[in-house]
């Protein structure tokens, strides 16, 4: 990873805290699903202590389901081994003012065991193990995510008293691209904006999207592991804002049976020059190795959907005609495919389609260099560009259920290649887990159905 100075220095930090502009320092780290977890402290404790040894927290918490219940099946924590802690060490690098909390700094942590080992199977160390692995091939990926959300003007408060029904939504019909749609909630995108980039983000856009309520706010791409950090932030970030502000969002990937929330995922390799290595005289302006890369990302595409829609919810959204894909194909600025090429010379690049609002964009991220250098080391070659409609053409299907996608992890003989056993067996866990919790409720629709009419 290259040098880089971070948003917030250790020496500026001091300053504002002895000036009295900072008060409180969270530290925190990505769990399972993507949300930061950790603890706030005194800023001065936090400079006298923490700063140099890290803090501990339970190790529960990369071993418990959504609703942080403790589950069986996880080999690094359990009832057995009596639910100890992990080292929580921060990541200097991280460090950043969080204006929408007042008096605030935030860092993100590393984890390790007791004898200072990395936690394998935490999200941001799987992410770090690809990185090196590529970084051995003196590449780094730069990353773009572009994450959807749905605002509401119901509080989280009320939409949990309403069990999440009859919600109002912020706009009454499609705003897409519509600047009228946009500026009837300007004052939440601004704040969120402008938020994000005192944190440190650089902010590129917001746009309106189709779904009533639906908006996007698009930052600049960076490294991998910068982008992902900066991903879990504003997803943090930007709940806290609107439940400030008396209103709620959601970046559920399917909400309802309109539109869902997408998280495309752009990426290209750079060499140690910054020189984009996908660029090249192959056809469409593609090198050899972007040709390897993609036919990788086909290749491990259905084995690594876990990695890319994690939840019982995210397999919702792939929908024919609801620009969610359901094909395993490319194309050329190919809106249907699941790999959509885009850019030429210095920006070239892939977007991967799949990931919903839902992601966890450690684990993605991971999983799109994974299979990259899979395709490389195989020398895989891509298939002709899908040039149609890929929902029609026959192409072989995206995984439909989580369970599908949890099978075909589990059975991966690239997952474990790329992954390693434990996490291949933590990851298949998690989806055994809400797999179980699902099969267990009695849904409204179930009710709807079947009350009065079975």
């Amino acid at each position: 990873m290259a040098d880089r100075t971070p948003p917030l220095t250790v020496e500026e930090l001091h300053a504002l805290v002895a000036g009295g502009e900072i008060d409180t320092v969270v530290l925190a780290f990505p769990d399972m699903q993507g949300r930061l977890q950790g603890k706030r402290f005194a800023a001065r404790f936090f400079l006298d202590e923490v700063l140099e040894h890290g803090t501990e927290g339970c190790n529960y918490l990369l071993a418990v389901d959504t609703e942080m219940n403790t589950v069986d099946g996880y080999e690094m924590s359990s009832w057995e081994r009596g639910y100890g802690d992990f080292a929580m060490h921060p990541d200097l690098s991280t460090l950043r003012r969080v204006p929408w909390n007042e008096g605030t700094a935030l860092l993100i942590a590393d984890l390790a065991w007791n004898d200072g080992s990395p936690v394998v199977a935490a999200p941001r160390q799987i992410l770090r193990r690809q990185l090196d692995r590529l970084a051995e091939l003196g590449l780094t990926a730069q990353v773009g995510t572009e994450l959807e959300f749905i605002v509401f003007k119901d509080t989280y408060e009320q939409a949990w008293d309403a069990h999440y029904r009859d919600l109002t939504p912020a706009n009454q019909y499609n705003i897409d691209y519509s600047v009228l749609g946009t500026g009837r909630i300007e004052p939440l995108l601004r704040r969120i904006r402008n938020d994000m980039q005192a944190a440190g983000l650089v902010v590129e856009s917001a746009k309106g999207e189709c779904n009533p309520g639906q908006h996007e706010i698009a930052f600049k791409y960076d490294e991998a592991l910068v982008t992902c950090d900066q991903h879990a932030i504003y997803k943090t970030g930007a709940k806290e804002i609107a439940s400030q502000e008396g209103v709620s969002l959601t970046f559920m990937a399917k909400y309802n049976e309109r539109e869902g929330n997408s998280c495309h995922i752009h990426l290209s390799l750079a060499d140690k020059d910054g020189s984009n290595v996908m660029a090249g005289d192959g056809p469409g302006g593609m090198s050899e190795i972007m040709r390897h890369f993609l036919a990788g990302q086909l290749a491990a595409l259905r084995d690594f959907s876990l990695l890319y829609a994690p939840n019982i919810n995210s397999y919702k959204r792939f929908q024919p005609g609801s620009f969610a894909p359901t094909a395993v194909a490319w194309g050329y600025d190919n809106r249907t495919c699941a790999l959509r090429v885009v850019g030429h010379g210095r920006s070239m690049r892939f977007e991967n389609r799949l990931p919903g609002g839902d992601v966890n964009p450690h684990l993605a991220v991971a999983g799109l260099v994974a299979a990259g250098l899979y395709g490389i080391e195989q020398k895989l070659e891509i298939p002709e560009a899908c040039a149609g409609n890929a929902y029609t053409a026959g192409y072989e299907h995206v995984p439909t259920t989580l369970r599908e996608a949890a099978e075909l992890w589990e059975n991966s003989p690239v997952a474990r290649a790329a992954f390693g056993d434990e996490v291949v067996a933590h990851y298949r866990n998690m989806a055994r887990v809400e797999l179980n919790a699902f099969d267990a409720a009695v849904t409204d629709w179930e009710l709807r159905r079947s009350f009065e009419r079975l």
